[in-house]
């Protein structure tokens, strides 16, 4: 696996990241929203990360 500044990409860094990119939230955001939803509704994490970053 590649890893990013230290830290192995596994399936939880690739949502955070992805989420991060395509989104605009920050990787903080990411990771509360993940808690919230868990990491198998993408569609309502994608959702929610779309209505923070439009808050900003």
């Amino acid at each position: 696996m590649v890893e990013e500044q230290g830290k192995p990409l596994t399936g939880y860094n690739l949502i955070v990241r992805r989420l991060v990119e395509d989104t605009g939230i920050t990787e903080d955001q990411a990771r509360e929203l993940i808690a919230f939803l868990g990491l198998n509704n993408w569609a309502s994490l994608m959702r929610e990360a779309r209505m923070m970053a439009g808050k900003r």
